[in-house]
């Protein structure tokens, strides 16, 4: 016999989902987030709210791999839910640490009252994912990213609706959610209301497990912390930005971009530290070796607010390790991914601050009339990239034409490229036939590896970007064409113009934005590239993992042949292994017996000669200024445009290389 009370609880959830009218002031009237979550149930996962589920229990080996996998997480969460526990002990509360699946990896329950919540379900290694349990505090709050209450009749099954939830989510230092924290109760009397303290403190409690969390992993860069007071500078509640060596900015935890007014963190990252605050990276250093912990003043470039900050030294140790949490001998499960769709260019930019601000570029550029230049090394995923900036742009609904001119002979390139009349040549059919530029025009012509273009063509290439027609061989009319072009080399295509290889005048005319790839093995995001290559690759159709000891002979490998031979290893490491599970003896020789620090000891260039390689770096950049600056006749905007950056940061990078803003008198003579 149902229960009467779950009988209204039920008739409450048909009225609900079947769109029968309830008064907002109703009782009855549901929060959105709740009426959003019941439709999931009936409609997504086809649950009914009075049948009574089994609850679903991961097995151990699963949920051993499960808090393996978040070792890190768990061992700062267990802290942090100590440290809350002691604030709402007494209240018959049980705290609870899910991942973004619903299973729950750790609890803190008080021994007298852990037998009341096993009853309902509440243990360690449930599935309490809205799937399987329907609306509720940890399945509802991975759904949505929130911070939210599930209070009693809130819930979509007649089973729970004594259980009343509070749960905020946990982000990583990328932002995405990678955990749920819980704090319920069985069969309390509180109202709903009297929820908003306790979900507050769980909030508060994620958020500082989040920052820990972003510290650990960035003990290999350098932190900003920084606050508008002085007083929470290098406390868990000010903004932390992380910064390589370089000066770029690595990643910035949800503080750091609120504080800044930035929308999301993809504004922040890939950019260089200085274009963000008006203190160059060298002054934020010698600040910090004025005195430990040092705080010191500093302003926004683009709004001029004052912050209170200290800089904080990177984990040198840190800074060279790949760090891999699962212990040896361990499975690393990878999610399956059953979307073959092209790679967009979020996609392929990954968490790398380098290809982040690349992506950034790509978009700005994607549907304005400027040139792009890809560089990058062999199968580094140039090609890859031009198509997805293609199918960002306006132009995707027309063609991608590529042509790689350094595989096609060159007795053949020209007419590939232009096309030629009927009867051009022997051997030419009959009809003639449509050139690359042709095809393209309206949509994307792709030139692969231009450095390897005879010079004959580039001048006839130059002519066609210029005057936007083109001539068949053996033809005598032009026809017009649509043209964007992007190309793409793995070539110092200025060493080729210094040397005489290519053409000036048409370096300049591709050279609008040129977008650098790096090698694979220098991108900061491996281990998630080897994951989603594992996942894509697999196709989807079954489980896909790898042994720890595997991956980390591919963390390990500097592969040279980038990307691409990722993933022709992966593909071939997944048809040959057992069980869907990628082992040692399943990788190539090369990467399974590959000694990290060979080829770094055959490296010519020791430790004391890296001030030398520092010295010809800033030799090249400041050659490099003086160039585009002569090149725009000292017109500051232009040169900042040019390259891509705001002008008081091209006057900083004057100021530091001497260079004096005095234009020459040929340069004054050109402007009169």
């Amino acid at each position: 016999m149902i229960n009467p009370r779950a009988e209204q609880h039920a008739e409450r959830v048909h009225r609900a989902v079947g769109r029968d009218l309830i008064p907002a002031n109703s009782a009855q009237a549901l929060a959105p987030v709740v009426d959003c979550s019941w439709r999931r149930c009936v409609n997504d996962f086809k649950l009914d709210p009075v049948r009574d589920y089994q609850t679903n229990v991961v097995d151990q080996t699963l949920l051993k791999s499960l808090q393996s996998e978040h070792q890190e997480l768990v061992h700062i969460a267990r802290a942090e839910m100590d440290s809350l526990y002691e604030q709402i002990s007494g209240s018959g509360y049980a705290l609870l640490l899910a991942d973004t699946a619903g299973v729950i990896l750790c609890e803190k329950v008080d021994p007298v009252l852990k037998r009341m919540f096993s009853s309902a379900g509440l243990i360690v290694g449930a599935d309490w994912s809205e799937a399987h349990e329907g609306t509720n505090g940890i399945g509802t709050c991975a759904a949505e990213a929130r911070p939210m209450t599930i209070h009693q009749a809130e819930h979509f099954r007649t089973r729970h609706i004594g259980l009343s939830c509070s749960a905020a989510p946990i982000h990583d230092q990328h932002g995405r959610v990678i955990a749920v924290l819980d704090a319920s109760c069985v069969n309390g009397e509180s109202s709903r209301e009297s929820q908003m303290h306790t979900v507050a403190l769980v909030n508060t409690s994620a958020r500082l497990i989040e920052k820990c969390l972003f510290l650990r992993r960035h003990r290999a860069d350098s932190l900003l912390r920084f606050h508008h007071r002085p007083e929470f500078v290098d406390l868990l509640h000010d903004g932390a930005i992380a910064v390589d060596s370089a000066g770029m900015i690595v990643a910035t935890d949800m503080t750091g971009f609120k504080l800044l007014g930035a929308r999301d963190r993809s504004e922040l990252v890939g950019r260089s530290i200085t274009d963000v605050f008006d203190a160059s990276y060298e002054d934020m250093f010698a600040n910090r070796d004025a005195g430990r912990r040092a705080i010191w003043e500093l302003r926004d470039s683009q709004h001029g607010r004052r912050y209170y900050a200290c800089m904080v030294q990177a984990d040198q140790q840190g800074r060279r390790a790949v760090k891999v949490h699962e212990h040896a001998g361990s499975i690393v499960h990878v999610a399956r991914n059953d979307a073959q769709s092209a790679l967009t260019l979020a996609d392929l930019a990954g968490e790398d601050p380098r290809m982040i601000r690349n992506l950034r570029n790509a978009q700005r550029v994607a549907d304005r009339s400027v040139s792009v230049v890809i560089r990058g090394p062999t199968g580094s995923g140039k090609e890859a990239f031009a198509k997805a900036l293609h199918s960002f742009s306006a132009r995707r609904k027309h063609p991608f034409i590529a042509i790689n001119c350094g595989a096609i002979p060159e007795t053949l390139i020209e007419s590939e490229l232009f096309g030629y009349s009927p009867g051009a040549f022997t051997g030419a059919r009959k009809e003639g036939m449509r050139g690359k530029i042709a095809q393209s025009s309206c949509g994307t012509l792709f030139l692969d590896e231009i450095g390897d273009m005879p010079l004959l063509l580039q001048t006839r290439l130059l002519r066609v970007l210029e005057e936007r027609e083109v001539t068949p061989l053996g033809g005598e009319a032009s026809f017009k064409v649509d043209l964007r072009v992007i190309s793409a080399s793995h070539r110092d295509l200025r060493a080729l113009v210094d040397r005489g290889e290519f053409r000036e005048d048409l370096y300049y005319r591709l050279n609008g934005i040129t977008l650098d790839l790096p090698p694979l093995a220098e991108r900061r995001d491996k281990e998630t590239l080897i994951r989603q290559c594992i996942a894509r690759e697999s196709g989807g159709s079954e489980d896909a993992a790898i042994e720890v000891t595997a991956l980390r002979c591919l963390l390990d490998y500097d592969w040279p042949g980038n990307i691409r031979e990722l993933r022709n290893t992966i593909r071939t490491s997944l048809a040959l292994c057992d069980d869907g599970i990628i082992r040692v003896c399943d990788l190539p020789a090369e990467i399974a017996e590959f000694q990290p620090s060979a080829r770094h000891q055959a490296s010519p260039l020791a430790d004391d000669a890296e001030p030398e390689v520092r010295v010809s770096l800033e030799s090249a950049e400041r050659g490099v200024l003086l160039r585009v600056i002569e090149q725009h006749q000292w017109v500051m905007s232009r040169v900042a445009a040019h390259f891509g950056i705001s002008r008081n940061t091209l006057y900083r990078k004057i100021k530091r290389h001497g260079i004096s803003l005095d234009r020459p008198l040929e340069a004054r003579s050109k402007l009169l």
